[in-house]
């Protein structure tokens, strides 16, 4: 489905992403992590064109990118982000149907769609709320619903549930892996979070200081870590679930 060819990218001649080689199959979900500054946001907005490429190819179902107009590229993918963004000014139906609408659909079928998204993402009967009348949770599952709206085959992801507490955090990743699967979706996600990664993904892609570091699933890279980089990855969760048994365990 992505396919990522000896693709860089550089700022004022510093490499921030360092050709970067990786193939998506279609349906998966992938899960780029590392820590900041590594690149997994550029390589992200590199397969949506946000960002273009310094150097390198990407396809789409076999397309370079490079020839494909932006916006109907955009059009394709669903993106959400770390905040949801929802415009103010308009209800949660309309911003889940906003897509739809510039593709000229007709009004009946974004009615009936954006009913359907809203069912799908846990919020039926929710259409004619405006955003500040949300939770943050709330607020993202709409975010969530706009993404789909056009029925992309592929869905970005950029720290979706970052924002959250970490029950609404969790709760919802588990919803979006759930829909993932029912609609057949092929899933970038960038996390900061290991636990998250190991949960929900396919395969994880660990990037550090721009390059692709190890890919695997979490059982491959657990047992056979690339290098200590990836060991301590892999062992953060372990590392904060003992910081928190010593913090119940002082006096």
């Amino acid at each position: 489905m992505i396919e990522l060819l000896s693709v860089s990218k550089s700022y004022a001649g510093a490499a921030v992403v360092a050709e970067v080689s990786l193939t998506i199959a279609a349906r998966e979900f992938l899960v780029l992590i590392g820590p900041s500054g590594c690149g997994k946001t550029t390589t992200l907005n590199m397969i949506n064109r946000l960002v273009e490429p310094s150097a390198g190819t990407i396809r789409i179902d076999g397309e370079d990118i490079s020839g494909i107009d932006p916006v109907r590229l955009r059009r394709r993918i669903g993106y959400v982000f770390q905040e949801a963004g929802l415009f103010s000014h308009m209800t949660v139906g309309e911003n889940v149907g906003i897509t739809p609408r510039l593709e000229g659909w007709d009004a009946k079928e974004i009615a009936r769609r954006v009913e359907e998204l809203l069912a799908l993402v846990q919020l039926p009967g929710m259409a004619a709320r405006w955003p500040c009348e949300l939770s943050g949770g709330q607020r993202q599952r709409v975010a969530l619903a706009r993404a789909l709206a056009a029925r992309p085959g592929i869905m970005l992801l950029d720290e979706p549930f970052g924002a959250l507490d970490p029950l609404t955090r969790d709760g919802l990743a588990d919803d979006y892996r759930r829909i993932h699967d029912a609609l057949g979706l092929t899933t970038v996600m960038v996390t900061h979070d290991m636990t998250e990664a190991l949960l929900l993904a396919d395969r994880i892609a660990m990037m550090r200081a721009g390059r692709l570091v190890q890919i695997g699933t979490g059982r491959e890279l657990m047992a056979h870590p690339a290098d200590d980089f990836v060991s301590d990855m892999l062992a953060t969760p372990r590392r904060r679930a003992g910081r928190l048994a010593d913090f119940l365990a002082a006096p």
